[in-house]
């Protein structure tokens, strides 16, 4: 049951109906839980064993840790810690590494046959793997409560607007908010529309149709022209933000239709100066978390400059392998991290300098650093991602593959224009008139039902 669908809307409005009919907050904490776990089961039925299953572990666990000792207190957030690393080692991890270390005994001549696992990676695992050790991680750390309700703390796992592809939130934010009982708010229910229908106008209206693109040019690479694959990757720059913030908008709309407030998960990254900057406004949530349970964790910039490039290495090549299990990810991270690691500190001719052309001038050298790196993260594999890098450099001739007609094209360009500039210049949902907002859900509904490209494209970010 993906956001772009019928299903969903009639799940989303069965459930925020019946959400508010209610009058007690245990009996929506029901409601919220049995709905998320009725959507995470659309997709693969089973999988929810996995997750009910950490859960559990780290219920107790949040327990033991806020009740022990020292001693015993870390033997539980170790153990909380093993379980959810353990699961997503085995079900996202395993297989990739079982192959590098066939390829290594068959590299010197000694090939070596172990066993694969014949599984799909339960969907999401990664964002709620990282949101359930938060919350084992701030008990230990005594800078939240250990929940004693099982059924808020479950919810607290699976809500289902963030549960596959986050934000990834932190128990200090919404565990309180589950909890409290708030009535029907027309201003929360309006804003919450409001973005929902931008997140689906992102989807639906621009990356899907971005994606028609992209598909094409990266299917074939050694056919494409460079203008042809350079307009791919610019294309896939826009198409995996529209995707991933489309979802977040959706997901935090969502939320905020029932009086619950998540994290911004994106500020405008593609506005962003430098390298740096731009892991300050994209998947806020995850880089967050990998600055305050990793990089701080490491010494920071507490040890001296090295340590603090190195740690910044470190953060985010896992970073890479936390994306996906492939070599791709992990360069696609580690060339971030080289990047950031020289960048950050150094002076530069630009630095300093404040005026608007120095600015759009940083803003286009970063967006195009930031486009050549996406080709890592999109290619299937290295030598593919190579072979569109240099394809490009080579100012060859050759077939467009550009699937859209022309007017599509400059249609194409013009409502990425239009988001990028309501995202700058209007960036709040709020809408206080009434006229005004039934104006805007019309709109909207049309606009994305005329000229949405509904395609069974999954959102991207839910294969991690």
């Amino acid at each position: 049951m993906t956001f772009i669908s019928l299903q969903f809307l009639v799940f989303f409005m069965v459930v925020t109906l019946w959400f508010f009919r209610l009058k007690n907050q245990n009996g929506r904490i029901w409601l919220l839980l049995i709905a998320s776990c009725y959507f995470y089961m659309s997709f693969i039925p089973e999988y929810i064993l996995i997750l009910g299953g950490t859960i559990i572990v780290d219920y107790f666990a949040g327990i033991q840790i806020e009740r022990s000792e020292v001693g015993n207190r870390k033997f539980w957030l170790v153990l909380s810690i093993i379980a959810n690393i353990g699961a997503l080692a085995v079900f996202k991890y395993y297989n990739f590494f079982i192959d590098n270390i066939h390829s290594g005994f068959l590299f010197f001549g000694k090939p070596l046959q172990l066993p694969l696992l014949k599984m799909a990676l339960p969907i999401g695992l990664s964002f709620h793997t990282f949101q359930a050790l938060s919350y084992t991680i701030e008990v230990y750390r005594r800078k939240q409560s250990a929940e004693r309700n099982f059924v808020v703390y479950a919810l607290y796992v699976m809500f289902y607007p963030q549960l596959v592809a986050g934000p990834i939130e932190r128990p200090q934010n919404v565990l309180p908010q589950l909890k409290e009982f708030r009535p029907y708010e027309w201003e929360n229910v309006k804003e919450g529309l409001a973005r929902m229908l931008w997140g689906f106008f992102k989807k639906a209206v621009i990356a899907d149709r971005l994606a028609m693109v992209v598909e094409r040019t990266f299917g074939h690479t050694s056919e494409a022209s460079s203008a042809a694959l350079f307009i791919g990757a610019v294309f896939y720059s826009f198409q995996i933000y529209c995707d991933f913030s489309g979802y977040s908008d959706i997901a935090l709309g969502a939320a905020k239709v029932m009086n619950i407030s998540l994290m911004e998960n994106f500020k405008q990254p593609y506005l962003s100066g430098s390298l740096s900057e731009f892991w300050t406004r994209w998947h806020v949530s995850l880089s967050s978390w990998f600055r305050d349970y990793l990089y701080i964790p490491l010494g920071g910039n507490r040890k001296g400059e090295w340590r603090r490039r190195l740690n910044i290495l470190i953060v985010f090549l896992l970073s890479g392998l936390w994306h996906g299990a492939n070599w791709t990810f992990i360069i696609w991270g580690l060339l971030h991290g080289l990047f950031v690691m020289i960048l950050v500190g150094n002076t530069s001719p630009l630095a300093g300098r404040n005026s608007v052309i120095i600015r759009f001038f940083r803003i286009i050298m970063n967006f195009l650093l930031v486009t050549f790196l996406w080709i890592f993260f999109r290619a299937e594999n290295l030598q593919n991602a190579w072979i569109y890098i240099k394809s490009i450099f080579a100012l060859r001739g050759g077939a467009n593959f550009i699937t859209l007609s022309p007017a599509e094209f400059i249609f194409s360009i013009l409502i990425v224009a239009v988001m990028l500039l309501r995202e700058r210049y209007l960036p709040g949902h709020i809408i206080s008139k009434n006229n005004r907002f039934w104006t805007y859900l019309v709109s909207m509904l049309i606009i994305c039902y005329y000229f949405g490209v509904f395609v069974e494209n999954q959102f991207i970010y839910f294969q991690f």
